[in-house]
């Protein structure tokens, strides 16, 4: 299962993503991101991510390329970015309540 959902807001974008980030869904999750106006500004909230495979590292990596700021407050998405080298920034806060795009 997976789930991401992206909330654009005046300053950038909070994009959500839950579950297992594989294959077709790392692409839908990119297409998420692509939809809209440039991606600057993007927060990458990973806490809930279980699994990420190749594809999904590509996707990780292609959000880093533009500067995206990544949150992993759990164990897992922390080591990923870590092992990824991923800008990390646990102390940002996110509003998990109002997020529109939902794959």
């Amino acid at each position: 299962m997976f789930r991401a959902r992206l909330k654009r807001l005046a300053n950038g974008s909070i994009l959500k993503m839950e579950g297992r980030l594989v294959e077709d869904w790392a692409d839908e999750a990119r297409s998420l991101v692509n939809r809209g106006p440039a991606s600057k500004g993007l927060i990458v909230d990973l806490t809930e991510v279980s699994y990420v495979d190749g594809a999904g590292e590509q996707l990780l990596t292609w959000l880093n390329s533009f500067g995206s700021v990544f949150v992993a407050k759990a164990v897992y998405p922390a080591a990923v970015c870590e092992r990824l080298d991923l800008s990390v920034q646990n102390n940002v806060a996110l509003d998990e309540t109002r997020y529109q795009g939902v794959l």
